[in-house]
């Protein structure tokens, strides 16, 4: 497996794979996966956009992650801005660098594959902070949480429900740049 940085261009030549490991790490009926198909595409212009892939030697795509800076007017920074306190939003959407995706594909996934892609991304992200959300109580989530507490995430916002998602939500963040590897 190798780690590469995308270009926006890489992403949308990937498109069909991005939203094919999408699908298969978040377990997404495809009717939404379409539409998620036309966010992601329109993601890529976004400033300060970044993006990994984790690719086998065959050129598969195995995982991914992206993000770009946090603004007014994007649906997540919005929703997530609009729930907190205004120290709280001083605090963390000054400066900050929102972690969109994260995803290794499942049968790739407990082999360290994602720590590197968030590594990498946190590395080349812009940014005094970095914000995501992560699903609360499913089986994703462990692991998921397992990662983010590694790299130093801390609650920002739990049980937050997304209009159009009945699950609960946490929203979790960190001071960037990311300390230098052990």
């Amino acid at each position: 497996m190798r780690l590469v940085p995308w270009q926006p261009d890489d992403l949308v030549r990937r498109l069909d794979d991005v939203v094919a490991v999408y699908g298969e790490a978040m377990g997404y009926r495809a009717d939404l996966l379409e539409a998620r198909r036309g966010y992601i595409a329109t993601h890529v212009r976004r400033p300060g956009f970044r993006a990994v892939a984790t690719l086998t030697t065959d050129g598969h795509l195995a995982g991914f992650g992206y993000g770009y800076l946090s603004a007014p007017g994007q649906w997540w920074h919005d929703q997530v801005y609009g729930a907190l306190n205004n120290e709280a939003r001083k605090t963390w959407f000054a400066n900050c660098f929102e972690v969109v995706e994260l995803h290794v594909r499942p049968p790739a996934q407990g082999h360290g594959l994602g720590a590197r892609q968030l590594r990498t991304l946190l590395g080349m992200a812009p940014g005094g902070t970095t914000l995501l959300s992560t699903p609360e109580a499913d089986e994703l989530a462990s692991r998921a949480w397992r990662l983010y507490r590694r790299f130093g995430f801390v609650d920002v916002l739990r049980g937050f429900r997304f209009p159009g998602d009945e699950r609960a939500f946490a929203v979790l963040g960190r001071g960037l740049p990311l300390d230098p590897p052990r």
